[in-house]
């Protein structure tokens, strides 16, 4: 049987697992996801553990996506946004002795717009400057998009910027200008997850606009009732989130994923 999972702490709330039993059990793969939460300071060990027991991929989350850099060989991509949420240790075959880490939150975010007929030209948005954020950023400039990055802290907007090609930073004050030119516009912030308040002035938004909601819970944010009262398309935040397990699906069996199955078990639970 193989074995995947997930690292973080804590996990017990995660997706995950569901959505990724029901890809295997509808690909006929005798494999399970299970769930670890070391503590914050045994990342390493959780790591080199798995590799020992056989473990052939783990995805990664909150607080370890940038501690476990230092923990595999990162791809490009990972090591440019500065986190690895997907370790692949390799089949039981060509097992590494360093692990490959790689960021498939941004593919999450390219495939939850391409799912939608969103092309990614023009201008985009990206609100937040966190991980969220950083994976937004690199998908869409890489997209060749040009991109405003919009944070409460605008230093922090500012360091992202200069990592990514073409961007720019911004505090929040210059977001319904910024938004009112956009094509694209992305809330990499936990804002709409606890109260129904947005990111985003209601006016700005306009009906030429594609706006993904990171946050998934709830799946429909003030944000997305208030893109979708102007006629602009709307993609709540469960699609990426099942994108980037997509991605780590794909990564690890090497095969197309049951798109429509993982979506559906994800669904059922958000």
């Amino acid at each position: 049987m193989q074995v995947f999972g997930l690292v973080g702490n804590p996990v017990s709330h995660s997706l995950s697992p569901p959505m990724h039993e029901a890809a295997y059990d509808e690909c006929g793969i005798d494999a399970r996801y299970v769930t670890f939460e070391p503590a914050p300071d045994d990342l390493e060990a959780a790591i080199e553990g798995a590799r020992a027991l056989g473990i052939e991929g783990l995805n990664v989350t909150i607080p370890f996506k940038q501690d476990a850099l230092d923990h595999v060989d990162p791809d490009d991509l990972a090591t440019r946004i500065g986190a690895v949420n997907t370790i692949d240790f390799g089949g039981p075959d060509d097992r590494a002795s360093m692990p490959t880490g790689h960021n498939t939150d941004a593919e999450g975010v390219g495939r939850a717009f391409d799912y939608h007929g969103v092309a990614l030209n023009g201008r985009a948005v990206v609100v937040g400057a966190g991980g969220a954020g950083r994976a937004a950023a690199f998908a869409l400039a890489d997209a060749g998009m040009s991109v405003a990055i919009a944070n409460r802290t605008v230093e922090r907007a500012d360091a992202l910027a200069a990592e990514v090609d073409g961007a720019s930073g911004h505090g929040l004050a210059p977001l319904e200008r910024l938004v009112a030119d956009a094509d694209v516009v992305v809330n990499a912030t936990s804002v709409g997850m606890e109260a129904n308040e947005t990111p985003i002035p209601a006016e700005a938004l306009h009906a030429d606009l594609a706006v993904l909601d990171a946050v998934y819970s709830p799946i429909e944010t003030r944000l997305l009732r208030d893109a979708a009262t102007v006629g602009a398309t709307t993609i709540d935040g469960g699609w990426m989130l099942l994108y980037q397990g997509v991605a780590a699906f794909e990564r690890w069996i090497g095969q197309d994923a049951p798109i429509d199955v993982m979506n559906e078990a994800l669904r059922a639970r958000i």
